[in-house]
């Protein structure tokens, strides 16, 4: 007979733990589904608890920036030296270039796919539920301030021995983390369910989801095309065929497809690029500091969808006010890696201050953003072997110069 102490400690059993995607796809779902069923009352519950999380998400963008670039910029420069510039520069630039590829094919294309719905204000105006109170919760400072302090602060504790200041910006950087990941990250579903239940009230689901199908497929075959260009490329100056080297780095391709995660994939990225030749030493520099500095695939994922999304709300843009925003977003997404959703959180500043995005384009962002998640970053990982070519072939023959 099973005693009482026995039943008391027994476990209780456990709901599977779904993962972040699953959890956005149901909140889409719901929404959608939802949106005609529920009275005006409940969904003003949800546009209320919108607000107030869109207040948080405003007054935490300036503390992610400074959290997560200051840091990274430090921990990048303590190891300056021959081998990290010229994977910084490639790196850094294989991402920039990716992100007006984007760019290029996204403002091409994407007008022939999106129209604009014309009565999309219309329907807000009449249709829009008024949430029960709002919270203002004022950012302690705007998101270039925070963007020159990240600068500022990180390079100066690169060049100059601060040990106070590094302790204090990583333990700053550990609590940003640990916010995103225990605060921000899991009340994403419920942010996004609330934005699609009330789009669902407006009549704007229906074409918002259209397009999101497009241009996921788009933005997947941009993908595949970015791979091939930078294994063409590092084929080209290793003298290899391009082919077989990409077909070695499937398997971290797949890895990072499973995880989405860039650090959790270095292990199989660095096996395979040992595979391909590359020097042990070598590749255990140059792929543990592209996971977290060559962001291509993010960077183009993130481009795409906000020219999709500014096309789908009428928003003007001009190429000079992209390439601005891509060349920002590089040097921002440094920090992204090792931080559930950390690359579209640090991105959220610059699609503010420099796109003039919204509380409901960013939550569409994070959504998109969240929905190909998986493979940008196995896209980030893959081009990471791609680069470690690269750099050996660059780094030998600066040896060899200097040996001379």
């Amino acid at each position: 007979m099973m005693s009482h102490d026995n039943i008391v400690r027994s476990p209780m059993p456990r709901l599977p733990h779904l993962p972040l995607l699953v959890r956005i796809l149901i909140a889409i779902a719901a929404g959608v589904l939802l949106g005609r069923l529920l009275p005006s009352w409940a969904v003003a519950i949800f546009t209320t608890f919108n607000g107030v999380f869109s207040s948080l998400l405003k007054f935490m963008i300036p503390l992610i920036i400074i959290g997560l670039v200051m840091p990274a910029i430090a921990d990048i420069g303590r190891s300056a030296g021959r081998l990290l510039l010229i994977t910084v520069a490639i790196a850094y630039g294989s991402t920039v270039v990716s992100g007006l590829f984007s760019y290029a094919i996204s403002s091409s294309v994407f007008p022939d796919l999106i129209v604009p719905s014309t009565a999309i204000d219309t329907i807000e105006k009449a249709a829009t539920i008024e949430p029960y109170f709002t919270v203002a919760i004022p950012p302690l400072f705007d998101v270039m301030s925070a963007l020159v302090l990240g600068f500022i602060g990180g390079l100066g504790m690169a060049y100059i021995a601060l040990p106070y200041c590094n302790n204090v910006a990583h333990e700053f950087k550990t609590l940003i983390e640990r916010t995103i990941a225990k605060v921000i990250v899991p009340l994403l579903p419920l942010y996004i369910f609330g934005i699609f239940l009330e789009m669902t009230r407006t009549g704007q689901a229906w074409h918002i989801m259209m397009t999101f199908t497009a241009i996921i497929g788009i933005i997947f075959a941009m993908h595949i095309a970015l791979l091939l260009t930078q294994y063409c490329i590092a084929g080209a100056i290793v003298h290899r065929n391009p082919l077989r080297l990409l077909a070695t780095m499937m398997p971290a391709y797949f890895t990072a497809l499973g995880t989405s995660s860039s650090a959790a994939t270095i292990p199989v990225t660095l096996r395979q690029a040992v595979k391909m030749g590359v020097p042990e030493n070598v590749a255990g520099f140059t792929v543990p500091l592209c996971a977290t500095i060559h962001m291509s695939g993010s960077c183009m994922k993130i481009t795409a969808c906000a020219v999709a999304l500014m096309l789908m709300y009428s928003i003007p843009f001009t190429t000079t006010m992209f390439i601005g925003f891509i060349m920002m977003l590089g040097i921002i997404m440094v920090a992204s890696p090792g931080v559930p959703g950390g690359a579209i959180m640090a991105s959220l500043g610059v699609l503010t201050s420099m796109l003039g995005f919204g509380e409901q384009e960013c939550g569409l962002m994070i959504a998109l953003y969240i929905s190909m998640d998986s493979f940008g970053t196995a896209c980030n990982v893959t081009g990471d072997g791609a680069i470690a070519l690269i750099v050996n072939r660059m780094h030998g023959r600066t040896e060899s110069d200097t040996n001379t």
